[in-house]
């Protein structure tokens, strides 16, 4: 199987860690969680000023998709807070409870999501009809202009795929020796860019089919401070610093060299101005706002020492890569891999901490049909 072939079926059939053992994403996702908290306040508030498909269609059944969901608990949060705010909305119209429309709520996630964990886990009461809808949310997903709220949180910095030309031998882009963009030479990180701005143009044209007019896309995501060279993200960093623990066991003969050449994470984090360009070039939607992310670390789990504060970000990298590095390198390197990713990210956290952070609420808005 050619390099590049190989490393696209991996990014499209190797979802989070399933379950809910030790390294599960479920487990491993307070992060993610944190941020969809703190966006609550903008949720609500996007949602109450710029949601208009209620002034048309009083009693029509609401949808709402959140796309990459995984496997729970934070989609089912997400999704709680986009009901919430819709309801107020009603209420701020006049709307009587028992006028309040009904709810539909589609989960979508890779075909090899573990579907199974999230339906077991759904909320009893909860006040939504449920439904799965496994998919690339790179490809139309849904009907014409059957959606009202599409949220995605954490998820659309994973690209469709590896960019062809960092596998390929032949390319001044191929990323020899290591995983990732970082420090690579300025082919590469050209090569990420082209392929998240192709994929954002099919994100963007998808959606632009599926929402209703007036409907809104709320997109939460670990973004690139305009201006800001990606060597000072910190989600950066920390891709890099596993890139850097595999090439110490590709030096020690525990991988391979040929293995440690043909892997690279398929992950990119844009600008703020990367996406008002996609959105631009798509013509389909307006920015209403694009707030940065605030949050406190107190409701994190408990973390005294630099120590577990690696292995908590070491775990939480091991949740959302385990099953790519797994099916590339083998199940048996595991352990010993993020052992001395644990080690490495305790030995550089201060350095590291006093990097960029960006978590972006972007909120667009679909524009009229022209007929």
């Amino acid at each position: 199987m050619a390099p590049e072939k190989e490393m696209r079926d991996e990014c499209g059939a190797y979802p989070m860690k399933s379950g809910d053992g030790l390294h599960s994403y479920s487990n491993n996702s307070y992060f993610q969680r944190e941020v969809v908290n703190a966006s609550k306040q903008l949720v609500t508030e996007a949602i109450v000023e710029n949601l208009d498909i209620l002034k048309s269609s009083p009693s029509t059944t609401i949808r709402v998709a959140d796309l990459g969901c995984s496997v729970g608990p934070n989609t089912f949060l997400a999704v709680q807070n986009i009901l919430e705010a819709i309801e107020l909305k009603c209420q701020n119209q006049g709307l009587l409870k028992s006028q309040i429309p009904e709810f539909q709520v589609f989960f979508n996630d890779q075909t090899s999501n573990d579907f199974n964990t999230l339906l077991s886990s759904l909320p009893p009461n909860r006040p939504y009809h449920a439904a799965c809808v496994p998919g690339s949310f790179y490809s139309r997903l849904f009907p014409n202009h059957s959606l009202h709220v599409v949220h995605s949180s954490a998820s659309i910095h994973w690209l469709s795929r590896v960019p062809k030309k960092v596998v390929d031998r032949t390319s001044p882009a191929w990323n020899k020796g290591r995983i990732y963009y970082l420090n690579a030479a300025d082919e590469v990180v050209e090569a990420y860019s082209a392929q998240c701005a192709e994929d954002m143009g099919r994100f963007l044209q998808a959606r632009a089919e599926e929402i209703a007019d007036g409907g809104l896309m709320i997109l939460i995501f670990s973004a690139r401070p305009n201006q800001i060279p990606h060597s000072q993200l910190i989600a950066n960093l920390i891709n890099d610093m596993l890139g850097s623990c595999l090439i110490d066991m590709a030096k020690k003969g525990i991988v391979s060299e040929e293995k440690l050449d043909t892997f690279n994470l398929p992950v990119y984090h844009m600008s703020p101005q990367e996406l008002e360009e996609a959105v631009e070039r798509n013509g389909c939607f307006s920015i209403e706002r694009m707030n940065s992310i605030s949050f406190s670390s107190s409701s994190l789990p408990s973390l005294v020492s630099t120590h577990q504060k690696a292995q908590a970000i070491s775990f939480h990298i091991r949740a959302v890569t385990e099953e790519l590095i797994k099916a590339h390198f083998g199940e048996e390197i595991l352990d010993q891999l993020f052992d001395s990713y644990s080690k490495k990210l305790e030995e550089e956290y201060y350095s590291m901490i006093e990097s960029s952070v960006l978590n972006l609420c972007a909120v667009l808005k679909r524009k009229k049909t022209m007929n």
